[in-house]
């Protein structure tokens, strides 16, 4: 696979240089080391796009999360023990005790990274809730997001969100003051003998927002 684009969310491209040049490498390694082809795997039931093999977004992140566990990163979960302090007397005389948790799928050092072939919600979860949390915490400071770019996005399950809309989304909601610096790398597949489609191998650049004076 390719880095077909990069997005700098709060500065996350200056931080990640700065602070952890050698943990992104070792990030694009695993994604470059990946052979997508291996992983259009997954036949379509969809009525649109019936008996056609698409990649699978299971196995994909598999694939690129198998080389950063074996370079010594870790998964990190959070257990949440959630609050029962504002349901009703009648309602909480009802409960027994309600815990979850929350994971982030790598860490090594300070720098947080996740890989999000999901739904869009997922994708901005991570990036203006979670990394602020494990932020919080004292896990992170830094923040990485990996994310299929639209054309990639197209050869999965319909509901698999991209960078592109993505990113969009995320300029117009602006940076607040409390958001982590993240660095958004949009991948694609790199298809040899593909004549359908140029072969990609230029880095998409787009202008990060300024933080905004505001409070959230």
């Amino acid at each position: 696979m390719i880095i077909a684009a990069r997005y700098s969310f709060n500065g996350g491209a200056e931080a990640v240089s700065e602070k952890y040049p050698h943990l992104l490498a070792e990030v694009e390694a695993a994604i470059f080391s990946v052979n997508a082809e291996e992983h259009r795997v997954k036949k379509s039931k969809e009525k649109t796009m019936m008996g056609q093999l698409l990649y699978s977004p299971v196995s994909l992140n598999k694939a690129i999360k198998a080389p950063l566990f074996a370079q010594g990163w870790s998964n990190r979960r959070v257990e949440c023990e959630y609050s029962e302090e504002y349901y009703t007397p009648e309602y909480a005389a009802t409960v027994t005790k309600n815990v979850g948790f929350r994971d982030m799928d790598f860490l090594k050092e300070n720098l947080g990274v996740e890989v999000q072939f999901g739904k869009y919600s997922f994708m901005v979860y991570n990036v203006a809730a979670k990394m602020t949390i494990f932020r919080n915490l004292g896990f992170i400071d830094t923040g990485i997001e990996v994310v299929p770019v639209k054309r990639f996005a197209q050869q999965m399950s319909s509901g698999v969100s991209y960078f592109e809309q993505f990113v969009w989304d995320l300029q117009q909601r602006g940076v607040s003051n409390i958001d982590v610096p993240v660095l958004i790398l949009g991948i694609d597949s790199e298809l040899p003998g593909d004549t359908k489609r140029p072969r990609v191998r230029r880095v998409i650049k787009t202008e990060a927002v300024e933080p905004a004076d505001r409070e959230n």
